[in-house]
């Protein structure tokens, strides 16, 4: 028995129980033990590999079962930076990525290879695939700027950008500079790589899309096979790059750039690519990197150390003057200069991957390939201290400008979800995760009513049942639900109870069922709902999964900027662009225009908005924009007595569910204060009895004559 015990425990560890089982030990104390001495964890997971790697304790050797971990963890990495990219800024910053990206590759590539050739003494070949390695780097330390919540940052965005521009241009040199090595470039060559790129670019941008829509829709329910598929895609997309004569990293960036407006921020399944990513491939692959450098070559001579030390002080050097040049063209701050610095430093896969092929072709000798690792380690651990520095920083100086009252208004900000039945709560709960403010201390409030009846305490006990399963969903996706079932004569009234009891800012429904002839004449429960409450309400209806659509097209009467809640509106269909990674396209007058983009100016998240002049009311039962099927209809209602009312606007949910039916919508009444009496001499007079008689006599009135008019 004791010989088998010593036996599991010769080095390096041959049973994969107990490598598995080191490994997870390295990944839970690592990160806590460095994060009390103020150094990013990263760091401690590269050291842990060094440590533990073959050159040092020699506990775990390079298998294949490390191998594979370490390239999930890789292909991990390009992935959720393609995914988490904020494709609307860099549309904005793709000519600066394409500025950065060519001073990336080009300033470490003139560097280098003088050096290499004067100061090191190698031939043209060797100097010039060394220099190229210095113009690749990984992401290494993307996690921290995820960490910290500074992804969308334009600062990230031009530097991811330039990471896929200058490390496809790399590797594309690298097998250019081998096919000359072997006197391979022909025209059979370049036709070849043409004609490899164009099949992968038609797969990933035209198919992938298509297939990727026509499965999250017909499988919505099934949200364990999404991670699968999402899996499935990222490798798929990395095995075709390696066809096509490109590093595997590029495919999988390339799929999450095509998954990344299908895979919202806030949703169940980013929460799940981010947490299994985090928790386990990514940290593999850190110390994988660790185990690839020797600490023994300083034993070997001066020629090594003087190797690394003159290929980290280029490699360095390089991408600071790339990432200075860039900040002082487009005047970005010295925090935003250190992020494209710091993200840009950290070499590893690319360069590992360019000094293996060079050395295995014998082009490069053994003191290039142990600077290379020393390089390795070295840009890794300032790359990780200088990107947590200034993302903090970033961090800590890009909150959004609050206007008046507007802290407060995020803090208190609670929301209730009323639910009839279990039809599209997904959605719904979707829906409200995605436009709850980041720092409302509430959670989202999920509310059953139950008719007070004979039967009322059996249907509350079965509205209890039913919503424990919404938990579970809320669970999924780490968002914080209150469930509630109450008792009350009518669902309007307990919804507006509630909503006044716990303080409720916003009312978030599903779309009002059609109203009989006895809910016409006597008011439906939108109106009732609607009149009954003087909070945000917003009544919902969604054909397809909310990260489906294209566009939000936004319809706002004249006088909109006026009321009480425009701007609690505005910054709600802002954030839901933003984590859909949609345009708004808003219709109505002039001034809400001016006063809508005065607004989303002093935002640290602006969504993409397009203004577009209505004035077309008076026929607003045809209603004339541009809309399709793909876009999300929103149009802003108001109650009866506000300044923005208008008459057309009465009876508005038919006529939408009518012209349409297959679009998804909402109708959002906003906030609107209770008006005091001018005159207390008249306060014990209600008129609101005359008002809904008179109301319900033009409702009958309107019935009547339709009905004679279909007679005829």
């Amino acid at each position: 028995m004791i010989e088998n015990l010593l036996h599991d425990f010769h080095r390096p560890f041959g049973n994969p129980v107990l490598v598995f089982s080191v490994i997870l030990l390295i990944i839970l104390l690592s990160p806590i033990l460095l994060k009390k001495l103020r150094i990013p964890g990263i760091i401690g997971l590269i050291i842990s590999g060094v440590l533990v790697g073959p050159h040092a304790l020699n506990l775990i050797e390079k298998n294949s079962a490390v191998e594979l971990f370490s390239t999930i963890g890789l292909l991990y990495i390009m992935f959720i930076a393609g995914l988490e990219l904020d494709l609307n800024e860099f549309r904005k910053n793709r000519n600066k990525s394409l500025v950065f990206g060519g001073l990336t590759f080009a300033a470490p590539l003139v560097i280098g290879y003088p050096v290499c050739h004067y100061v090191l003494g190698y031939d043209f070949w060797a100097s010039l695939l060394t220099a190229s390695m210095f113009s690749t780097h990984t992401l290494v330390a993307y996690p921290i700027v995820s960490r910290l919540g500074v992804t969308k940052n334009r600062a990230v965005a031009i530097t991811v950008g330039g990471t896929i521009l200058t490390d496809t241009a790399v590797l594309l040199m690298l097998a250019i500079i081998m096919g000359s090595h072997q006197g391979a470039i022909d025209a059979a060559f370049w036709l070849k790589m043409v004609v490899a790129l164009s099949i992968f670019g038609f797969i990933m941008f035209f198919v992938v899309p298509r297939l990727s829509a026509w499965f999250f829709s017909k499988l919505e329910s099934e949200k364990h096979s999404h991670y699968i598929y999402v899996l499935m895609v990222v490798f798929f997309a990395a095995f075709m790059a390696e066809l096509a004569g490109i590093e595997p990293i590029i495919g999988a960036f390339v799929s999450g750039l095509v998954l990344n407006r299908m895979i919202p921020h806030s949703s169940v399944l980013m929460n799940r690519i981010q947490f299994i990513g985090n928790a386990l491939f990514i940290p593999f692959f850190l110390i994988s990197v660790g185990m690839l450098v020797d600490l023994s070559i300083i034993l070997k001579g001066p020629m090594a150390l003087i190797v690394a030390g003159v290929l980290t002080l280029v490699a360095l050097i390089g991408k600071w003057i790339a990432a200075t040049i860039t900040r002082l063209i487009y005047r970005f701050n010295r925090a935003e200069g250190n992020l494209i610095f710091g993200l840009s430093s950290s070499h590893a896969a690319a360069t590992l991957a360019v000094i293996l092929v060079g050395y295995r072709a014998h082009i490069l000798d053994e003191n290039i390939l142990n600077g290379t690792i020393i390089l390795i380690l070295l840009t890794c651990v300032i790359a990780s201290f200088i990107t947590e520095l200034s993302a903090k920083t970033i961090a800590l100086t890009t909150e959004e400008i609050p206007q008046p009252g507007e802290k407060s208004m995020h803090l208190d900000e609670q929301l209730l979800m009323p639910i009839a039945n279990m039809n599209n709560i997904g959605k719904l709960l979707e829906f409200c995760s995605f436009i709850k403010s980041n720092r409302s201390l509430h959670p989202i409030t999920i509310l059953s009513v139950v008719p007070n009846n004979e039967e009322a305490e059996e249907n509350i006990l079965k509205a209890r049942s039913m919503l424990k399963s919404i938990e579970q969903q809320a669970l999924a996706a780490e968002t914080m639900i209150n469930v509630m079932a109450t008792i009350d004569h009518n669902a309007p009234g307990g919804i507006a109870r509630t909503a006044r009891e716990i303080g409720a800012s916003i009312i978030v429904m599903g779309w009002p069922q059609r109203s009989g002839i006895i809910g016409k004449l006597i008011g439906d429960g939108l109106d009732s709902i609607v009149n009954s409450s003087n909070k945000t309400t917003l009544f919902c209806h969604f054909e397809k999964p909310l990260a489906q659509h294209h566009r939000i097209v936004l319809l706002a009467p004249p006088l909109a900027e006026i009321e009480q809640g425009f701007t609690q509106w505005v910054l709600k269909m802002n954030k839901l662009a933003v984590e859909l990674g949609v345009s708004i396209h808003q219709y109505g007058s002039s001034p809400t225009a001016q006063a809508i983009m005065q607004m989303v100016s002093q935002l640290s998240k602006p969504a993409d908005w397009h203004f577009q002049v209505y004035d077309d009311w008076d026929h607003l039962s045809n209603i004339h924009i541009d809309v399709d099927k793909a876009d999300i209809l929103v149009l802003i209602s108001s109650r009866k007595g506000s300044v923005s009312y208008l008459n057309q606007l009465d009876n508005l949910p038919d006529r939408l569910e009518r012209q349409f039916e297959q679009f998804s919508r909402i109708i959002l009444f906003p906030l609107q204060y209770k008006v005091d009496y001018i005159n207390d001499r008249y306060k014990d007079i209600d008129a609101e009895p005359l008002v809904r008689g008179i109301e319900t006599i033009q409702r009958l009135g309107k019935g009547v004559s339709s009905f004679f008019r279909k007679t005829e």
